[in-house]
């Protein structure tokens, strides 16, 4: 008897253990570095996550709460399986433009209290984690509300966050927030970083020594809410719906599906350094194509008066300017901003459109989104927000030939929005047009989702350098932290290249800029957008060097290929991109001391190449640099100041 009790003991030991273990599932990403456990503990739902053997998500929860059950506790395992998927796509508009992409997949099946089942299914690629929820029909239901996510991130205590706020709800100008055009926490411990309304997507973290993190979403379509991080509580930041204020308190603040259905992906992109973050594609490469496009959409560059001369340009006079300007600089297309349709007028506007193409320039045309979710006035209102009028306002933009349009002003990220925002690229598709958000959202995967899509600003773009003295302060810090952040995840309409020593229509007192000619050059390279709408003005042709003019007159908005070359967020950034067989290398320095580099550039090995760049007066000079057989270029960022070098 003492000898068997042992034995059962023992035997009842194994059998648990062995219990448990078979409820754990693991995957790995195809080159073995990237590892992701699930398991229940407690009747929870947990994920942790190493990259080669560094912890990098200690436990984290996992699951949903419907109107129809909850799946965040008393869970039970139900079965587990395994697969793998490999694609290549071809994608025109963002930072590559020929995708292979290999993952390997486990569907991990669990079920509540009440025996309902939902699975979690993971797509682990080199570097990249995608994971969604998927909800199947429990008995006679077929429909069900999503009301909360448990979804979290649970990083070791020594990380770092670099994290933009969430703004409030119906507030900023004419109550038109929340539209991500927040500032950045960098470099911040966790721990100190604090926010009542939390923190958009993306959010990078620095894991310590163990490498960096990128946390974000995609396939945000009209089925579903768009979420972000919530404040971190704690330690954790978890993945938070809208708040009940936006979109002026209309809508849910959850997601309505039809069963089976399923969440959108979240992501993220781990590397032992940037490279990863900055080169990801897995906003793309988790969704498909939802509608095909009727035409071949053209993309490019373009002129807007705006954004310089605000509001008093939008006249006649000062139209042809802006498309004599472009016309000039050889660029596809010219913006016309707010109020056209009332200082213009619908007559005028046929006959300015004619003079335009008549200078091989097209028109994209400014459209408040309106609804009943702002107060702004400017117009064309009303136009956006129904199905009726907004289909016979893109029967009359076909007829008149404009290409495209700026569609301004949105609620949040509620469903309702999100309806929004695909029914206006939808139906727009079926009239030949392309579509650029303005206060607006976060793009995630649209560019490969929606055929007519060219981008959207969601960040604090070139508009808030003219209004506001404290951005011009932080204008090269903030460059520093997109290709990083916000722009690595999708396409972000900046709407920059200020060339204006004072940012306004008389460029000789007043918002004077801060930042160096040369730093300015550099963006148009490292911000990514397929069609972008620079802040030139008919002045720069004539007050601007020859050289600067020509830089920009054959910078491509468009890419095959970007690299990660140097960089560290919110101090400097050096980035390559390639568009055909031409290379572009720019950088900028948000430091207030010079910076010198010594770049690895192997496809400019024994080469000659064009270097655009500050002196020691921070005056903008162009050299002619032999780079010898090694690659390597040594170059000096000013402060506030960039290079680009190309051929």
């Amino acid at each position: 008897m003492k000898t068997f009790l042992p034995l059962v003991l023992l035997f009842c030991f194994l059998i648990t253990s062995s219990f448990v273990r078979s409820q754990e599932a693991v995957i790995t990403s195809p080159d073995k570095y990237l590892n992701l456990k699930i398991f229940i503990e407690n009747g929870k739902l947990l994920y942790t996550v190493n990259y080669k053997d560094a912890v990098i998500l200690e436990k984290s929860p996992l699951g949903l709460e419907t109107n129809e059950g909850d799946f965040s506790t008393g869970l039970s395992f139900v079965g587990k399986s395994e697969n793998k998927i490999s694609k290549t796509y071809t994608q025109d508009k963002i930072k590559r433009s020929e995708v292979n992409y290999e993952a390997n997949t486990l569907k991990y099946t669990f079920q509540n209290g009440k025996e309902q089942k939902m699975s979690v299914l993971f797509q682990i690629s080199n570097n990249d984690i995608a994971f969604r929820y998927e909800l199947p029909t429990w008995g006679e239901r077929r429909a069900c509300v999503v009301v909360a996510e448990t979804t979290g991130f649970r990083f070791p205590s020594y990380t770092t966050a670099f994290l933009s706020y969430m703004m409030g709800p119906m507030g900023a100008f004419a109550r038109t927030s929340p539209s991500y055009e927040s500032g950045y926490q960098a470099d911040v411990p966790i721990g100190d970083t604090k926010s009542n309304t939390g923190y958009v997507f993306p959010g990078l973290f620095k894991v310590g020594e163990n490498g960096w993190a990128l946390l974000s979403e995609t396939g945000v379509s009209s089925l579903y809410c768009a979420s972000h991080l919530s404040a971190y509580k704690e330690g954790l930041y978890t993945v938070e719906y809208p708040n009940q204020k936006e979109n002026n308190g209309f809508g849910s603040v959850g997601a309505q599906l039809s069963l089976p259905g399923t969440t959108p992906w979240r992501t993220i992109t781990i590397g032992e350094n940037l490279r990863p973050i900055v080169e990801t594609t897995i906003p793309f490469d988790v969704v498909e194509p939802l509608y095909e496009p009727t035409k071949n959409y053209k993309h490019g560059r373009g002129t807007w008066s705006w954004i310089v001369w605000q509001d008093n340009s939008m006249n006649w006079d000062d139209q042809v300017k802006y498309i004599d300007l472009a016309s000039e600089m050889g660029y596809e297309y010219i913006l016309i901003d707010a109020l056209w349709d009332t200082n213009i007028g619908y007559d005028k506007m046929l006959k300015l459109i004619e003079y335009a193409n008549s200078k091989n320039v097209d028109v994209f045309l400014w459209y408040n989104s309106n609804g009943g979710f702002n107060d702004a006035p400017q117009g064309p209102r009303n136009k956006m927000s129904t199905s009726v009028e907004r289909k016979k306002e893109m029967k009359w933009l076909k007829d008149a030939g404009v290409k495209g349009l700026k569609v301004d002003f949105f609620g949040g990220d509620k469903q309702e929005t999100m309806r929004l925002y695909e029914d206006i690229l939808s139906d727009a598709n079926d009239y030949g047009l392309m579509i650029i958000f303005h206060g607006c959202t976060l793009p995630r995967g649209w560019e490969r989702m929606y055929p007519n899509y060219v981008g959207s600003e969601a960040v604090l773009a070139s508009e808030m350098l003219i209004f506001s003295e404290g951005v011009r302060n932080d204008e090269a810090f903030y460059a520093s932290l997109h290709p990083f952040i916000r722009n690595t995840v999708g396409s972000m309409e900046f709407g920059g290249v200020l060339l204006n020593k004072y940012l306004n229509k008389g460029n000789k007192e007043g918002q004077k800029r801060l930042t160096t000619d040369a730093f300015q050059l550099a963006t148009a390279v490292l911000f990514q957008n397929p069609v972008q709408m620079f802040a030139l003005t008919p002045n720069n042709l004539f007050d601007t060097k020859d050289f600067v003019l020509d830089f920009m007159k054959k910078v491509p908005t468009t890419w095959d290929e970007t690299l990660y070359i140097d960089g560290y967020p919110g101090k400097y950034t050096v980035i390559a991109r390639r568009h055909g067989d031409q290379w572009y290398i720019a950088g900028v320095n948000a430091e207030k001391e010079p910076l010198n580099l010594k770049l690895e550039l192997p496809m400019y090995a024994e080469m000659k190449a064009r270097l655009i760049s500050n002196d020691k007066k921070q005056e903008i000079i162009q050299k002619e640099v032999n780079i010898n057989k090694t690659g390597i270029l040594e170059v000096t960022l000013q402060p506030r100041g960039g290079f680009v070098l190309s051929k």
